[in-house]
């Protein structure tokens, strides 16, 4: 089955995203309804410290009912490119830019409803210029420890999908070395 061809109908136009309604081809006949959340894209930033720590911040979340450890991240602009995307939104949400940016993996955020593929950066040469978030961001910023970032995953103290990802590819991959 052939879905890239679907646009289907649009149910609402946000200013980050757009919900359609698209019809598919069912196995067996008929066709199934599905509300798909058009995204841009987006990114996720680990940052690392020149000592190492990882800079995380907590994001007071809506949706989530609460404040949640996360790293930086934010939605693409279209036609802004995902790593400078990624700058921006390290900037913007903590205050750091980087000299150095290299591109960790990509991976859809949640394909059972939503378009939305995420590219995942390691940005290093860390320099603070102050933060400069959006109106009506509650961000603070904090250098945590990678080993208490394994333990705060694991615990479920850290429970945002992203950072989970971002950290664990990161933190494998730093142990394989």
């Amino acid at each position: 089955m052939d879905e890239r061809n679907q646009q289907g109908r649009l149910a609402f136009s946000g200013r980050r995203f757009d919900v359609r309604i698209v019809e598919t081809p069912a196995r067996g006949g008929g066709t199934t309804r599905r509300d798909v959340v058009v995204h841009p894209g987006s990114v996720v930033v680990l940052a690392v410290a020149d000592d190492g720590r990882i800079v995380m911040i907590r994001n007071r979340r809506v949706a989530a009912g609460r404040t949640l450890w996360e790293l930086p991240a934010g939605t693409m602009e279209p036609p802004e490119p995902a790593d400078r995307c990624a700058l921006r939104e390290l900037r913007e949400e903590t205050g750091y830019q980087a000299a150095r940016l290299e591109r960790l993996t990509g991976f859809f955020t949640t394909p059972g409803f939503c378009s939305e593929w995420m590219e995942a950066f390691v940005a290093r040469e860390l320099t603070c210029v102050g933060q400069a978030t959006e109106a009506g961001e509650e961000i603070t910023v904090e250098l945590v420890d990678p080993a208490r970032l394994r333990h705060m995953m694991f615990s479920g103290e850290i429970a945002d999908a992203k950072t989970i990802a971002a950290l664990g590819l990161y933190l494998l991959g730093e142990g394989a070395s």
